[in-house]
């Protein structure tokens, strides 16, 4: 099947903008937690375990992921996409807005850990329906032959939201200096995500539903969506769930806990770290767009082999060269960014398509958010427990290809998609290896 008509360039303009923009503050507040560890870890958690506990922080915002996926994913499935949207975006702002109101542990003791984890539940309630309710959205405005390339800028604006909010930190260092840093500055970058959501909240409310939806809500018979997904899409949720393994313990060893490994096990400082960090984030999110377009031209699968494998092969020399200098951690950092990027670019253009419209936002939503609990926002948490308890500072890199081995064997499930309307009713879709450009697959 292919799109009856061409999607107006003014509503995919729209369309492309608010899903971004609320990628974007959502990563936002992953970028800044990442980037002032070491500040709330005075903040909230002193003492001898101090790290350990704001990684568990950021852990503990996954727990509810799953279930916030299942109640908003069915809702979109539902009620429409958009208006389970503009309702996510609002609590993620508000939920990372409140954190830089927090008081501290110097001020009321336990209760501020408390409350600050208490707002990372709701920070992942709220994201367990954003991100697949955005990349559903997306995918199903966007014109089947450029599916990838638009759906490469819902991860330019994770990219966006991370490199802001390394950016705003790095200029409040630069700026205030660490004394400064420690006993107030670094509120400032959380109380930022506030306007960020209202910006994203205005966008979304805007939006006209996905044409896709329309098409579906209008002839498809109201069911039980998550009962669904459960008993008829089995396999196509593994499949989901074993490339997410993949996706994202490299994406929040690499992104997350990467500025906590360069101070604690490199001995880098909190600046430049954030400046390193800061200079690898802008080069994956230039090239986005281009692995974006490539995807639409050679296929979803040869961009995911491709990254697996070379994950698989340059992970451990990476971080060797990490221990070698600065010069090197960059290298090391920038070369495996790259290697993920065509993850990372697909992610729109490949999720969304394993599952027909009417379990789309439940499928993708469930399988994502469970799979991210287990293996994603826990990947900080074991990296540092690892290596506080044995000294192996290279297991960030055994762990990355461990998952991308995990990736690999789901890959093989994997249909292509590339090319393919999203409005087939069953998206069991091509035999293995039916892709778009033989020749261009060959080559990789």
């Amino acid at each position: 099947m292919t799109t009856p008509d061409p999607p107006d360039p003014a509503v995919l303009r729209r369309a492309v903008a608010a899903s971004a923009m609320g990628n974007a503050t959502e990563w936002f507040d992953y970028g800044v937690y990442a980037a002032t560890a070491s500040y709330l870890t005075d903040a909230f958690f002193p003492g001898d375990l101090g790290t350990l506990g704001t990684m568990l922080g950021l852990a503990v915002s996954f727990l509810l992921r799953p279930l916030g996926g299942a109640v908003w994913g069915s809702l979109g499935d539902r009620l429409g996409r958009k208006a389970v949207l503009a309702t996510t975006i609002l609590l993620m702002a508000g939920a990372t807005g409140l954190i830089g109101l927090l008081p501290t542990h110097s001020s009321v003791g336990v209760l501020a850990p408390v409350l600050l984890i208490a707002l990372r539940v709701v920070q992942g309630f709220s994201t367990g329906g954003e991100y697949g309710g955005a990349a559903t959205y997306l995918a199903e405005c966007a014109p089947d032959r450029r599916r990838g390339f638009f759906g490469s800028f819902l991860e330019f604006g994770t990219m966006g939201g991370f490199v802001g909010g390394s950016a705003v930190v790095l200029l409040c260092q630069v700026t205030l200096g660490s004394a400064a840093m420690h006993n107030w500055g670094w509120r400032i970058p959380f109380l930022l995500a506030l306007p960020l959501g209202l910006i994203g909240w205005y966008l979304r409310a805007k939006l006209d539903e996905s044409p896709v939806f329309r098409e579906m809500a209008e002839t498809t018979p109201d069911r039980g969506r998550l009962r669904e997904v459960l008993t008829d899409y089995r396999r196509e949720t593994l499949v989901l769930m074993g490339l997410v393994v993949a996706l994202n313990v490299v994406n929040y060893t690499l992104l997350t806990y990467q500025p906590v490994y360069l101070e604690e096990q490199l001995g880098v400082g909190e600046s430049t770290t954030t400046a390193m960090m800061l200079t690898g984030q802008v080069v994956m999110m230039l090239v986005l767009p281009m692995f974006g377009r490539w995807s639409d031209r050679v296929g979803r699968r040869p961009m995911w082999r491709f990254s697996l494998l070379g994950i698989i092969v340059a992970a451990i020399p990476m971080y060797w060269l990490m221990g070698h200098g600065i010069g090197w951690a960059i290298v090391g950092f920038v070369v495996l960014g790259v290697l993920y990027v065509p993850q990372l670019a697909t992610i729109t253009a490949t999720f969304p398509a394993i599952f027909p419209t009417r379990v789309r936002y439940t499928g993708f939503a469930l399988g994502y958010n469970v799979s991210t609990a287990v293996a994603g926002g826990t990947a900080p948490l074991v990296n540092e427990a690892v290596i506080n308890t044995t000294g192996w500072t290279l297991f960030p890199a055994f762990y990355m290809v461990f998952a991308a081995l995990v990736g690999l064997a789901a890959w093989t499930g994997l249909r292509e998609s590339a090319g393919r309307s999203l409005r087939e009713d069953r998206q069991r879709l091509v035999p293995r290896g039916d892709v778009t450009s033989p020749g261009a697959i060959s080559a990789l």
